[in-house]
């Protein structure tokens, strides 16, 4: 099979499209021909190994560990594992494997995909899995979302925030977005009560103030987000630069209670309350662009320099061989 393979850390260019024989799934895997893949911030981290700390979460020390990337995947049954008990051969799924979604063949843990429904493509479908739970979780678990408050969402415009904008809406409260002005049309088209231009406006420096702040983006420190959090708001980290989320992890394990970081928690449960927002027309993907597999290196680079108004998809096509 065809797969995006990098065999050291750096940049975008050292992927390669190579043939790699085609995985075996193991018992409690299921074997997927991959339609789409979507490409996250968290791929391009592995591939650059940035910050250093990946390394010790399991990428590899000195050369990847997991040559093919690719967390997010949308594609058909085409085996399984003895003890799968969920999906059959032909099944559409969709999910959070980890790993090696920039391939034609993938396989993954059956416990962190669900059916894809018939309303959705591929596509949409792969573009959902890490940002939209990373959304959901953010808001509903860490920041204690309710009805009728003020929510801040700062880099509303990208892959996460688009989803954000959505599931608070969705919670029936006020949104704000903050992005840049290209992409303001955008956001107040996905539901935003208000819209912030950040190259025009400080948003830490106005008067109005938030019950949650869901940041993606966190170039600021958290002092000057605390300025217009609300009494006893929270202000959730989900993204943005290193330096800052060392600083929020520093805050909310010293027990500043009202800070906090977040990473998903890939769940089938979680999953499966997306679907429930998206077939009520609640929330849906918004895909800006798509690449072919051989161009994912074009697609981590596009994404990694900050230009993505929504999701970036990998689109697969299988390529016929005889047998």
């Amino acid at each position: 099979m065809k797969a995006m393979v990098y065999t050291k850390f750096g940049p975008p260019d050292v992927l390669r499209l190579k043939e790699v024989e085609k995985p075996i799934p193991e018992d409690n895997e299921i074997l997927i021909r991959v339609h789409a893949a979507s490409a996250n911030a968290y791929d391009w981290r592995h591939l650059r190994a940035d910050p250093f700390f990946i390394r010790l979460m399991g990428a590899g020390l000195l050369k990847p560990k997991h040559q093919i990337l690719g967390a997010d995947i949308a594609g058909q049954v085409e085996a399984v594992g003895s003890n799968v008990k969920q999906f059959q051969q032909g099944d559409e799924v969709f999910g959070c494997g980890g790993y090696g979604g920039f391939a034609e063949y993938v396989c993954v843990d059956e416990n962190r995909f669900v059916l894809k429904p018939a309303n959705l493509t591929f596509e949409e479908a792969a573009a959902a899995p890490m940002a939209a739970l990373t959304a959901l979780q953010g808001l509903r678990d860490k920041g204690k979302i309710q009805v009728g408050q003020k929510v801040l969402i700062n880099g509303a415009s990208g892959g996460v925030g688009t989803f954000a904008v959505q599931i608070a809406k969705s919670f029936e409260t006020e949104v704000t977005g903050v992005c840049s002005t290209a992409k303001m049309d955008l956001v107040r088209s996905i539901g935003a009560d208000h819209v912030i231009d950040y190259t025009q406006e400080d948003v830490t420096k106005n008067r109005q103030q938030y019950d949650l702040i869901f940041d993606i983006a966190a170039y600021r420190s958290t002092s000057k987000y605390k300025r217009v959090l609300t009494s006893g708001g929270i202000y959730v980290l989900a993204g943005g630069s290193i330096a800052r989320m060392f600083q929020v992890m520093f805050l909310s394990m010293t027990g500043v209670k009202n800070i906090r970081s977040m990473l998903a928690n890939i769940n089938q449960k979680d999953l499966l309350f997306i679907i429930e927002l998206m077939n009520a027309g609640k929330v849906k993907s918004i895909i800006d662009k798509r690449y072919p597999l051989n161009e994912t290196a074009e697609a981590l680079r596009y994404l990694e320099e900050g230009h993505a108004c929504g999701k970036v998809v990998i689109t697969v096509q299988q390529i016929n061989r005889s047998q």
